[in-house]
């Protein structure tokens, strides 16, 4: 598989020289982290519509930002993508036990796919997310 067939991708908006922004991106890219996990799943076993789906993590994002994030981004037809938000912050994250972080990530992946699932459904896009879910699943079992 090429490295743009991955359907599933990752963003991180961190304050520079922010040590919990560097935590939280080695359990994205670091060694254990869940980054080249999600390069397993190709876009072509889903449908045509939907080549990337891409989860931005804001940690402990400014109000601002609070206030201007979307719980889900609009679908950009002529890239097939959509951006997810999910928040990370001392309360969800960074105050939990290492298993808990893990499974803070996977769950808010698995939430945020419920939602997209809403807008495929409202947009007609032919992408196959209940399939994903079980893969995306799969992929920690």
């Amino acid at each position: 598989m090429s490295d743009e067939s991955y359907i599933l991708g990752c963003f991180a908006s961190t304050n520079m020289g922010d040590e919990q922004g560097a935590l939280f991106r080695t359990y994205i890219w670091g060694e254990k982290g869940i980054g080249e996990t999600l390069k397993k799943l190709s876009y072509e076993n889903y449908g045509k519509d939907m080549k990337r789906i891409l989860f931005q993590f804001y940690v402990n994002p400014i109000p601002y930002e609070l206030q201007n994030l979307k719980e889900i981004e609009n679908y950009r037809k002529k890239e097939k993508s959509i951006g997810i938000p999910i928040i990370v912050n001392e309360e969800n994250f960074f105050s939990k036990s290492e298993p808990e972080r893990v499974d803070f990530i996977k769950i808010s992946i698995l939430q945020k796919l419920d939602l997209l699932s809403e807008v495929v459904k409202k947009k007609k896009l032919d992408t196959n997310i209940e399939s994903l879910k079980t893969d995306f699943q799969g992929l920690f079992d």
